[in-house]
């Protein structure tokens, strides 16, 4: 990936331990679980730690085992804001703008 950008499947296992609970019966994989993935792709990408999310729209479920893209762009390089985008199959499942720092 180059420096203005990252991208990474994302797959959430249906044994995850949070899906039981969100929601039984007809399991979602939770947003948490998403920022979760957020996160640890700031860590791969940039070496940040996520240490905010100044802003999170989610539009549409993500069930257990589905492929999903994980995109993240510099929104503001300076103040270590990025963009990010989960889309399955070309269907915007979320996005928002996350900050990070070393």
């Amino acid at each position: 990936m180059s420096g203005l950008g990252f991208e990474q499947a994302l797959c959430i296992d249906a044994g995850h331990p949070a899906l039981p609970g969100h929601f039984p019966g007809q399991p979602l994989v939770p947003g948490v679980v998403l920022l979760e993935q957020l996160a640890l792709a700031l860590r791969t990408w940039r070496g940040q730690a996520l240490t905010g999310v100044l802003e999170a729209k989610f539009v549409a479920a993500l069930l257990p085992d589905q492929v999903a893209t994980l995109r993240l762009t510099e929104a503001d390089a300076e103040r270590s804001r990025f963009r990010f985008e989960i889309r399955r199959d070309g269907t915007l499942l979320a996005r928002g703008v996350i900050e990070g720092a070393t």
